[in-house]
């Protein structure tokens, strides 16, 4: 089955309604929709609520990143925050990136907790509202983390893209 078959039996469904096999078949949608369709169908999950407020989908994906993925989700966090917000956030730990040129490092994740990660992507989403989208389509190539979202945050992000194609 292809995933525009799959993407056809979520076009109908209710928000927060999640077929019990929602994981497997957003795991088939991930790996043939186009990157630009699933980021934009993730990007509309953490808008819509079904993952939580944004910060908190931001938390759960922090938790469930590898440490690669961190720094990049970091990195699109701070670019979003801007260098005011980095100098007191977090008792000074990113002060350093609100240096020009100064690129998110690995060890930088290590300096924060999920939770604030997720204070760190609301006021990031304050200044910057296009940091959802940006966020939705660096996920997209990270799928499987996108699962800790819930299967009713993946049945919304495919009804989306449905209702797209």
């Amino acid at each position: 089955m292809g995933f525009m078959d799959i993407l056809e039996r979520y076009a109908g469904q209710a928000a927060g309604a999640a077929p019990p096999d929602t994981h497997a078949d957003f795991s088939t949608v991930a790996s043939q929709a186009p990157p630009d369709a699933l980021g934009s169908g993730i990007a509309d999950a953490l808008r819509g609520g079904q993952a939580g407020s944004f910060a908190s989908a931001i938390e759960q994906l922090f938790a469930n990143s590898d440490r690669q993925q961190r720094t990049g989700l970091l990195a699109q966090l701070v670019q979003a925050a801007g260098p005011a917000l980095l100098s007191s956030f977090a008792g000074g730990a990113l002060s350093h990136l609100a240096q020009p040129g100064v690129p998110v490092q690995p060890a930088d994740t290590d300096a924060l907790t999920p939770a604030q990660a997720g204070e760190l992507a609301s006021a990031a989403h304050a200044n910057d509202p296009g940091i959802v989208d940006r966020v939705g389509a660096f996920y997209s190539q990270h799928p499987t983390v996108v699962k800790a979202l819930g299967a009713a945050a993946l049945a919304f992000a495919m009804n989306r893209m449905a209702r797209r194609a």
